[in-house]
Parts: C-alpha cells; structure tokens; sequence
C-alpha cells in the first residue's frame, strides 16, 4: 500500500513541515558522505546506536568490529568526543539511502500538514521531536546491547502518524493497491501500516520496527487527552470529503 495523498486540506500554510523535510534533504544530499566506507563511519560518528545510549559511551573499536556491546570500554574509543545524548537528535535527520528519506519525507508530508495545523507550530516541533527520542527509547529498551547506528526520521514520523489517527480517523487517504487508486479511512490505513510493524519483526532487515511502533503509539497517547482541544483550534468539525471513484491507473 502506497499513499498518493490524504483528502484533507488544511487552511494554513505549512510552513513547519516544509522546513523539516528541507533540512533532512539538505544533511543528505550536503552534509551525509554518500559511499562506502565515508558513509558508514559518519553514521558511527554521529548516530544513535543502543549500546552508546545504555552505557553512556562512546563505542570503542571491538565493540565495532565484534558487534558486541560492553559495559567497559576494552579499547580505544573511535569517536571519544561523540555526544552520545544529542546523537539521538541527530539521527533523526540522518537516511541510509535515497529511497529511505523519499519514502520517509512523502508519507511525513501528507499526514504532517494537518498535525502542524492542529498542534500550532511549536507544539508540533515539540510533539515531532519528542515523538523520534520516544522511537529511539523504545527501540533501546528493546536493544540495548545493539551496536549498529540508528538511523531515520521514521519513528518521529510515525508519532505524526499517530496523531493523524487520533483527530482525523474518518478522513480518507488516497491508496495505490495494486493498479487501483483507493480512497481508505485513515483508521485503516494507518491500523494496517501499524499492524504491518510486526510482520517486520520477524524478517530478516534492517527496518527498526521497534523504533516505528513506539513513536506511533507516542503519538496516539500524546494526542488522545488534547484531541478536543486540538480540532477546536480548527473550527467546527466538518464531515470528511466525499470518496473518490477507483481509479486505474496506467
């Protein structure tokens, strides 16, 4: 399943949104080396990876090399000026591959606008920074002794997710299945896409599904106590627009 678009327009400008997605391609295609083996020490350099964040320190190089993580550094760490807290910001503005930060910047595009409506600017930068530190937590309670940098703005974009099921569950996103277009309530788009995290689980990649489901469900129970009082900064709640027709698409 592909979402194409949500049929739910905003009345603001999103300019928030906008500026998020300009900055992670910005440190992708100006700032992250793009080959091997550039690519792979930056991200040791300045990603989060479980082991640093459960310790408190950087990796040393058997902890690299052997992928095991110790609670004492045997050897000489690497990057020793490494902040291994802010490194959990940082990852959120890090990809692995072009296909990676388009996948991840198109689906925050169209759940983001009507979150960064519905949340004010600053509560939304708030809301989606907390959201990707939340996604990085869950995903080291749950691999602590992982050594392998944690890369994506899939976790704090998965709390916007969140949050676009929470206050707008009826409205429809426009969904490529197969060659058809179909318009899906927002409850089973995004319940399937949630439900789908697990299946993940237990294949063989390298998609941090752990970090994807605790920034989703971030999302919800941050929203769930402030949804009235969110859709009132958006005026009287109007019914969702009208399906549209399937389409084949060619």
């Amino acid at each position: 399943m592909l979402p194409i678009r949500d049929l739910n327009p905003t009345g603001v400008f999103p300019i928030l949104t906008i500026v998020i997605i300009a900055v992670n391609v910005y440190v992708f295609f100006l700032i992250q080396p793009q080959t091997e083996p550039d690519s792979t020490i930056f991200f040791y350099e300045q990603a989060a990876v479980a082991c640093e964040l459960t310790t408190g320190q950087p990796l040393d190089l058997p902890e690299i090399v052997d992928g095991e993580c110790f609670t004492q550094n045997l050897g000489r760490q690497e990057f020793p000026d490494k902040n291994v807290w802010l490194s959990a910001l940082v990852s959120m503005f890090l990809h692995g591959s072009v296909a990676h930060i388009l996948f991840n910047m198109w689906s925050f595009w169209i759940f983001g606008n009507n979150v960064e409506e519905a949340f004010g600017r600053v509560g939304f930068a708030g809301m989606y920074l907390a959201a990707g530190v939340a996604a990085t937590a869950g995903f080291v309670a749950l691999n602590p002794s992982s050594t392998v940098p944690l890369v994506g703005a899939s976790g704090a974009i998965a709390g916007v997710m969140g949050a676009y099921l929470v206050l707008f569950p009826r409205h429809s996103v426009l969904t490529l299945l197969g060659w058809f277009l179909i318009p899906l309530p927002a409850m089973f788009f995004l319940g399937f896409w949630f439900l789908s995290q697990f299946a993940i689980s237990g294949a063989e990649s390298n998609v941090a599904w752990e970090a994807h489901v605790f920034g989703f469900l971030f999302g919800v129970l941050l929203t769930l106590p402030l949804r009235t009082r969110l859709l009132a900064r958006l005026g009287p709640e109007l019914p969702p627009p009208p399906n549209y027709r399937r389409y084949r698409s060619y």
